[in-house]
């Protein structure tokens, strides 16, 4: 971080070159990183994780107590404010650096104490330290890029005329029809027991949330797609753009508790109207993170690079991980042809055929563990491992969706028209009765980034299908009146945004991509 006002301008003539150089006196405000002794010079690196600019504190030029001030500091993380001229460096690889004059402590750091070690930090190290993570080139590239990711978003449906809607976070509906929400309740104050919560009488302990603050049961929202439904047969376009929760209990690298979910609503749409607008939206956003933060894109190719050097030195890379390639190469493939789409049962007819033409097996966890480790790698031996079974009707695992955008077509897949048995009670009903328009994009490295589908407008099929799927629906009414009151053919999508903030900073782990993850069991600071 900094501020940089010009006090001062003039030019001298470099007699070596015969040009004329402008040397700006300055004072400016910073975070210093990667600070050195160097001779009789205090250099320090200042700026963000790519651009940077080189400070000199030499004693002959600011005198001894600057050089003094600069010992004392104790080196990366300290700010403070310099004044002096910035004038063209010597250095190759940089056009200029500043030549301090004066040197002002605003927060000194102990350098013995200081949790970051200037050393090579692994991101399991980082992720422990959520508070100082930040200070890492790596994670502020990261950042970086979510921010991008959050700007282009913004920028991609604002400019397509779309309005932003802000979706409640506490809802009395669930949108997915799974329950893996997070209660909310005022009758567990400090001090309350069991005993204290208020019971129906005569239901065998149920809770009665009658007596609670909002009269009812109340959860965090798990999306906010129903909520801007009611927006959009008024807007037309609209989209969503907050936080959501999901109560699962998994700490996986692609599972968190707290993420923030993008959900756009088209209407006078059909389902291809939606994977088109899908595709678009994720190649606008791939192409601002191209644009705006290519340096950032780099440093973290080289991470990949210098980590995966590291890790095989020390032996710890795992049997199949393979060499990273270049995260820019993996972003450039995501802007060039269009994506492939195919139906679910076109994708179950050809990973079947991979295990039928035994390119792939599958081998239960159960059976795997049953097995030794050598029979375990002599039947793998050529073939594709899958732990769980491939079938019409099956809800498709990440190592399904990740085989086929990695193995079979090598780029994003967009697969439509899923059983409706595997899917939300509103999605629009195919004439077949048997599935429904859901689409979900897959993407490299990853597996599925945006599930979208048409809405069933019809609010006879709507009551039959809630039916069907044993939901209540007097919690639901405001929404099924939607269909009552002139309602319009209208479709839309969920994407993940840390999801999609992995896709273009190519980490891994998804607790890697917010700033401070919440996850089964972990909720810290």
């Amino acid at each position: 971080t900094h501020t940089l006002t010009h006090t001062h301008t003039h030019t001298h003539t470099n007699n070596n070159h015969n040009q004329t150089a402008i040397v700006h006196e300055c004072c400016s405000k910073w975070s210093l990183w990667n600070c050195m002794l160097v001779g009789c010079c205090f250099v320090c690196g200042v700026g963000s994780c790519c651009g940077s600019l080189q400070v000199i504190l030499d004693k002959e030029f600011a005198g001894e107590g600057v050089l003094d001030t600069a010992f004392s500091m104790g080196g990366t993380g300290v700010s403070c404010k310099i004044t002096g001229e910035i004038v063209e460096s010597p250095k190759s690889g940089q056009a200029v650096e500043l030549k301090a004059k004066t040197c002002t402590i605003l927060g000194g750091v102990d350098a013995k104490a200081y949790p970051m070690p200037k050393k090579a930090l692994t991101l399991e190290y980082m992720r422990a330290k959520q508070t100082w993570r930040i200070r890492t080139k790596t994670m502020r590239a990261v950042q970086t890029i979510r921010n991008m990711c959050a700007w282009a978003t913004h920028s991609f449906f604002q400019g397509h005329g779309f309005k932003y809607v802000h979706t409640p976070i506490l809802t009395g509906a669930d949108c997915e029809g799974a329950g893996e929400m997070f209660s909310v309740t005022t009758m567990l104050k400090d001090g309350a027991s069991v005993k204290d919560i208020p019971t129906v009488k005569d239901s065998d302990g149920k809770i009665d949330f009658s007596k609670d603050f909002f009269g009812k049961a109340v959860s965090l929202t798990v999306s906010g797609q129903l909520n801007v439904e009611t927006y959009a047969c008024a807007f037309s376009d609209v989209y969503t753009f907050g936080p959501t929760f999901r109560a699962e209990h998994s700490n996986t690298s692609r599972h968190l508790a707290e993420f923030w979910m993008i959900e756009p609503e088209i209407c006078f749409a059909t389902l291809e109207d939606d994977m088109a607008l899908a595709e678009d939206y994720v190649k606008y956003v791939v192409g601002m993170i191209m644009s705006k933060c290519s340096g950032e894109v780099d440093l973290l190719t080289d991470y990949y690079q210098r980590d995966y050097a590291t890790r095989k030195k020390q032996g710890k890379v795992a049997k199949n991980e393979q060499p990273p390639s270049s995260h820019r190469k993996n972003l450039e493939a995501l802007l060039g042809k269009p994506y492939k789409r195919l139906s679910y049962t076109e994708a179950i007819e050809i990973l079947e055929k991979e295990i039928k033409e035994y390119r792939a097996i599958v081998i239960t966890p159960e059976e795997q563990k049953k097995m030794k480790a050598k029979d375990l790698k002599k039947k793998t031996k050529g073939k594709h491992l899958f732990s769980y079974p491939v079938f019409w009707g099956v809800d498709l695992a990440s190592e399904h969706e990740k085989y086929l955008t990695d193995k079979i077509f090598h780029g994003p897949v967009i697969l439509y028209n899923y059983p409706k048995d595997i899917k939300a009670f509103y999605m629009k009903m195919n004439e077949d009765n048997k599935t429904v328009q859901a689409m979900d994009m897959l993407v490299p490295g990853i597996g599925e980034l945006i599930g979208g589908s048409a809405r069933e407008d019809d609010l006879t099929k709507l009551i039959k299908r809630c039916e069907e799927m044993k939901m209540e629906t007097e919690p639901l009414q405001w929404y099924l009146d939607l269909r009552k009151f002139g309602s319009v053919p209208h479709a839309g999508f969920g994407l993940g945004f840390e999801r999609l903030v992995m896709l273009t900073t190519g980490m891994q782990n998804i607790k890697d991509v917010i700033p401070f993850p919440r996850s089964y069991g972990v909720c810290d600071y």
